[in-house]
């Protein structure tokens, strides 16, 4: 489990194709490679990924991770390349504060920035999602895009809004974003339960 706030940001160093469908992803980062022991989880934008190794390499640290077939397929991860930015969050640790909302790691589906307006050192983005994650995102409600956790401003139909604060821009890839950008999205748990629990009521 995470909680959608970054603690990292990385960058992809090295994409190996190991096997059909099947790629190990080198990422750097700034944490001690001992402090991450083999086969833990880290969400590397919005993704959980399982460390398959970690190590010092060029005087950076770095964990390698695998991306499988439904992982390429479903997520942004399919279009890593050497010198992609990655927002990192380490997994929940029992008595780790709670400062962003209970996400899984489980990406949803992929939303596609609209547009951006910046004001006051802010950015509002404007974001659509597949019309089948739509009915799940809720004014005021919680999402989580490329691991970061945001609160919804407004929605219309298949798209958001979120307002980013000037620290987040700062410290995650959302800083750099433009139209046209792909992000991981992850909806609220408690949405996507809620309406499976309507689906199954009597009619």
């Amino acid at each position: 489990m995470f909680t959608g706030i970054i603690s990292d940001l990385g960058e992809v160093i090295e994409v190996l194709e190991k096997a059909e469908e099947l790629r190990r992803i080198g990422i750097a980062w700034t944490c001690n490679p001992d402090s991450i022991d083999i086969g833990a989880s880290i969400a590397c934008s919005g993704i959980c990924l399982t460390v398959v190794e970690s190590g010092t390499a060029a005087n950076r640290s770095f964990f390698s991770v695998d991306a499988a077939a439904e992982t390429l397929r479903a997520t942004t991860a399919g279009h890593w390349r050497r010198g992609t930015k990655i927002n990192l969050e380490r997994s929940l640790r029992l008595g780790d504060e709670l400062g962003g909302h209970m996400v899984s790691g489980h990406v949803d589906g992929v939303a596609e920035l609209s547009a951006r307006d910046e004001f006051l050192d802010s950015a509002s983005l404007l974001l659509r999602v597949p019309a089948a994650l739509a009915r799940f995102i809720a004014p005021k409600g919680s999402v989580a895009l490329d691991g970061i956790s945001l609160t919804v401003n407004e929605v219309k139909a298949d798209t958001f809004s979120v307002l980013i604060i000037p620290h987040t821009l700062k410290v995650t890839t959302l800083g750099s974003l433009q139209p046209g950008a792909k992000l991981n999205l992850e909806v609220d748990q408690m949405a996507r339960y809620a309406a499976r629990l309507l689906e199954t009521l009597p009619r």
